[in-house]
């Protein structure tokens, strides 16, 4: 099995290093001091399920690498155009690409560049990221990924994909409903992302107030009715089921949202609150706990891209 990892970064880096240690023949997409210590000392990762150390060919040139079977497409939501336009070097007819990205429509927006519907979903579950370049951190979460076809049909790829996770000793499985776990997981995030970088404190601060937790609840709340309205009906128990989930993560941990803004970098809002509060307003819904997060953290978005860009 040939699989691209196209976004080295928390995600990408963790998985498609446990895949590789496997036997899959990965190569790595970067770029910047990150690929550099890629290529001169491979990719390290730490966490609670076991450190480990592989080397692996890393390139900033997707057509150095060929066709491939799988793709990890693990890039940043504002660079999914871009780097969707670097996708056909890597794509023969079979060549499943499978977005592990935030938010819930990469997907619809990389079959638009590519021209091919045939676009996998996938869900992510794990707190990691690039501590230093060459390196990534698996601070929490359990590590597991969920992916599936759009239309909802079991596939020989995915259960290929399926076993070979299975192998690599990846928490996986396959669903037959991919758009209702975007939506689950957009919940999630939505809310402690938008919550703990709006207040620069982490998850344990954030529970501990009352009204930064019922915050906390309102958001989930508010993306389970925009999601009804966009035909995905979530469980009853969503609220509480993140809710129970949020109180059992490590006090200290932030998201990504957060420390991207707090380290000057470009800030995946537009993907995350940006999208609630737009589909919000098509479907006349009230959203206000949404729209207050996006427009105490809109300025720092654009702060942030205007120094990324200059």
């Amino acid at each position: 099995m040939k699989v691209a990892v196209f976004g080295t970064g928390g995600v990408g880096g963790y998985f498609g290093g446990r895949l590789a240690l496997a036997g899959a023949d990965v190569h790595l997409i970067a770029r910047g001091t990150h690929l550099e210590a890629l290529r001169t000392s491979g990719l390290r990762v730490t966490s609670p399920k076991g450190d480990f150390q592989v080397d692996l060919p890393a390139t900033d040139d997707p057509s150095q690498i060929g066709l491939c079977d799988y793709v990890l497409f693990s890039v940043k939501s504002f660079d999914t155009e871009d780097a969707a336009a670097r996708l056909p070097a890597l794509l023969g007819e079979e060549t499943a690409i499978l977005s592990f990205q935030n938010g819930v429509d990469n997907e619809e927006r990389i079959a638009r560049v590519v021209g091919r519907k045939d676009i996998m979903g996938g869900a992510a579950y794990i707190f990691s990221r690039i501590v230093e370049p060459g390196v990534i951190a698996h601070t929490g979460g359990p590590a597991r990924i969920v992916f599936g076809e759009m239309e909802g049909q079991r596939s020989s790829r995915a259960e290929r994909l399926l076993e070979v996770c299975k192998k690599a000793d990846i928490d996986a499985d396959v669903s037959d409903d991919i758009h209702r776990v975007l939506w689950d997981k957009f919940a999630f995030i939505c809310a402690q992302a938008g919550l703990t970088a709006a207040v620069r404190l982490p998850i344990g601060d954030v529970r501990t107030v009352d009204e930064s937790w019922s915050a906390f609840k309102r958001v989930v709340e508010e993306v389970c009715a925009v999601a009804a309205a966009e035909g995905i009906d979530l469980p009853a128990d969503t609220v509480d089921k993140h809710a129970s989930f949020a109180e059992r993560l490590e006090p200290s941990g932030f998201s990504s949202l957060y420390d991207d803004l707090t380290n000057g970098r470009r800030m995946e809002l537009e993907a995350l609150h940006g999208t609630i509060v737009r589909r919000a307003r098509t479907h006349d819904i009230p959203v206000p706990v949404s729209e207050m997060i996006y427009a105490i953290l809109r300025p720092w978005a654009v702060r942030n891209e205007v120094a990324a860009r200059s």
